[in-house]
């Protein structure tokens, strides 16, 4: 036991190193920074906008559209300019955002159903979200000044019925229903949560396994070009011992640097994400649909996510072999992250039911494509299919493993290599 727990003391040690350290952070903090720049503008999205008028009319019913407007949530800036070009030169001296024009007329041609164009100057100085906010801007206040205007004529001439009901007089409750049990409610907003919920399943897992897996062929590739490799099998210890150990330790680095990048991706989503208001209806509808996992889900999906790692590890391991230097390495990870990134996109875009049946098939041969799945299907009950990915994930682990361990048991280890179209040589024999 104490030469496995010195052994993996070595690997952690060469595994941990000053650009791995730096890498981390950096990528940390820009993550972070990034996300208080998003939030710093998303706030400035969601803040009460300005919108700056100009009432040429002048009578009753603009100034009450006016007032109508403070109402519906803008702040409304009531410019004393009576003349639009002196309202122009105003905006643009004063970087005003929207200008709201109200001609000269408006509401004598309203009352004739003959109406004349508001309009409307927006000022694009940058390309930012918040300034690419003033165009929704817009929409929002001539939406709003719209639906003044046909109320008002609607309760003038229907002054029993609201509204509401004679522009949209036909009305639906929806409801959604998973697996049996069915509630009032959304199923775009249903959707929405479960997806906002598990999104992090899949960038953990794929974070986790590019590392661990980066950690291990370099390590390998390191340990053949200074040749410290052939003194390790010298030593008097078990070369199943070694692969385990080899696992062990990209496994542990690979989690604890996953953990640390996962922790600034947290405050980038925060800040994109952060000031969106919770609704407690939906949060509701959630529970009475049972789309929340339970401490035994924790537990399969957990079991799925570490299977999925052992899987990526030992074949890191087995390509790993056939590296000759650290340059090496890094092309032969590109296979693995292949292998990843397909189910990757399908979870994260795609059903896999909806594709055919032969492709389907390919899918869910890659090993890394169950816990990818793994979440879904666990909250839509389908626990037999995550049951057959966990069974079927160990079988391609244990293969795996026997593969690395007999390569280790022999000189192939020094030996086998995989050359890229170069020509063999007598220096290579």
């Amino acid at each position: 036991m104490n030469k496995f727990v010195n052994l993996l003391k070595k690997e952690i040690k060469e595994m941990i190193t000053f650009q791995l350290i730096v890498s981390l952070l950096f990528t940390t903090g820009l993550f972070y920074f990034i996300g208080v720049i998003a939030k710093s503008e998303i706030e400035k999205v969601a803040a009460e906008r300005d919108v700056y008028i100009v009432d040429l009319d002048g009578s009753q019913e603009s100034k009450v559209l006016i007032e109508n407007l403070s109402y519906a949530g803008f702040k409304t800036n009531l410019l004393e300019e009576k003349d639009k070009s002196a309202a122009l030169e105003y905006a643009s001296g004063n970087n005003l955002d929207l200008l709201i024009v109200i001609p000269e007329g408006f509401s004598e041609a309203a009352s004739q159903f003959e109406f004349k164009n508001i309009e409307a100057y927006t000022y694009i100085r940058s390309f930012s979200i918040s300034s690419s906010a003033s165009t929704a801007l817009v929409e929002g206040v001539i939406s709003e000044i719209n639906r003044y205007i046909s109320n008002s004529f609607l309760k003038e001439k229907f002054p029993d019925i609201d509204p509401d009901n004679l522009k949209n007089p036909i009305k639906s409750t929806d409801f959604v229903i998973v697996r049996d049990k069915m509630a009032a409610g959304s199923a775009a907003e249903v959707s929405s949560i479960v997806y906002s919920q598990s999104i992090f399943v899949p960038i953990i897992l794929m974070m986790i396994i590019l590392y661990s897996s980066q950690m291990v062929l370099s390590a390998i590739a390191l340990e053949k070009q200074d040749k410290t490799l052939e003194t390790l099998l010298t030593v008097p210890i078990s070369r199943n011992y070694i692969v385990i150990v080899k696992m062990a330790a990209s496994g542990l680095i690979g989690l604890i640097s996953a953990g640390i990048y996962m922790l600034g991706f947290r405050y980038y989503m925060s800040g994109l994400m952060g000031n969106m208001p919770s609704s407690g209806q939906a949060n509701e509808l959630i529970q009475q649909l049972g789309l929340q996992f339970t401490p035994n889900d924790f537990v399969l999906l957990g079991i799925s996510l570490f299977l999925a790692i052992l899987c990526a590890l030992g074949l890191a391991i087995i390509l790993g072999v056939m590296v000759d230097d650290l340059k090496s390495a890094q092309t032969m990870i590109l296979p693995l992250m292949f292998l990843i990134m397909i189910p990757y996109f399908i979870s994260m875009f795609s059903d896999i039911n909806s594709l055919s049946l032969p492709v389907k098939a390919l899918v869910l041969l890659i090993p890394f494509s169950h816990p990818f799945l793994a979440s879904q299907n666990i909250l839509l009950g389908n626990y037999n299919i995550v049951f057959n990915g966990i069974i079927y994930m160990l079988a391609v682990f244990i293969i795996l493993i026997l593969i690395a361990g007999r390569i280790f048991s022999t000189d192939r280890v020094l030996t086998v290599k995989l050359r890229f179209g170069r020509k063999r040589t007598m220096k290579d024999n």
